[in-house]
């Protein structure tokens, strides 16, 4: 005999984190496109960037917001229609979801509330970047964006001091200059990456010290 729980569960939705291009239309799985169009509803971080997606594909299906700015209840939302049988596909404004992404916050609340989740990988912006990086990948650790608080930012960096392994970080562009002055003073004029726009039309991977790549940023006012 199957408990009640166990049959609430089994009529349950499932949320499937779904990997999304960083740039190049192309570069999304036939899973992903499947999963697009066959949920009842897409979670997205911008609908505007997620319905030009969904327009090249000829997807239909419906879609909510789900961002840093509206999680706290819309969160509650999406789990009640999952509970009541709604398939709903989570997806970010580029790449895997739940890294240094809102849906890390949906991905846990569904775990306590024994939601199944499923993903459906495809491009992380991270490995992509480091696959040409040229900087040892047999250990490295992902931070993602520092603080944007200059204090708080120098006192992260600091921690980081003794890390041996490659650390791959986010940064936006209009933060630049002022995270590399500060990685520059902490950790030391070291051998750096910086990749932007990847896989888009402007893609650029620069290699140098730090002090290097800070300069050609400067000259180019970014």
């Amino acid at each position: 005999m199957i408990s009640d729980k166990g049959t609430h569960e089994l009529h349950q939705g499932k949320i499937y984190i779904v990997s999304t291009p960083i740039g190049n239309m192309e570069d999304i799985t036939l899973r992903a496109l499947k999963v697009l169009k066959e949920v009842g509803l897409i979670a997205a971080e911008s609908k505007e960037r997620t319905r030009k997606l969904c327009t090249h594909y000829t997807i239909k299906t419906p879609i909510t917001t789900y961002n840093s700015h509206n999680q706290h209840y819309k969160g509650r939302v999406l789990l009640e229609k999952v509970k009541s049988g709604l398939n709903i596909a989570l997806v970010s404004d580029a790449g895997t979801p739940s890294l240094s992404d809102p849906g890390s916050r949906l991905v846990r609340e569904a775990i306590d509330n024994h939601i199944r989740l499923v993903p459906i990988p495809g491009v992380s912006a991270s490995l992509t970047a480091l696959s040409v990086s040229g900087l040892p990948t047999d250990s490295f650790i992902f931070v993602g964006f520092l603080s944007n608080k200059k204090g708080r930012r120098r006192k992260e960096l600091d921690d980081l001091k003794r890390e041996a392994r490659t650390i791959i970080f986010f940064e936006s562009p209009h933060r630049l200059i002022k995270m590399l002055t500060d990685m520059h003073e902490i950790l030391g004029n070291r051998d750096i990456v910086v990749a932007k726009e990847m896989t888009k039309v402007f893609e650029e991977v620069k290699k140098g010290s730090v002090s290097k790549i800070l300069s050609s940023f400067e000259d180019e006012k970014i």
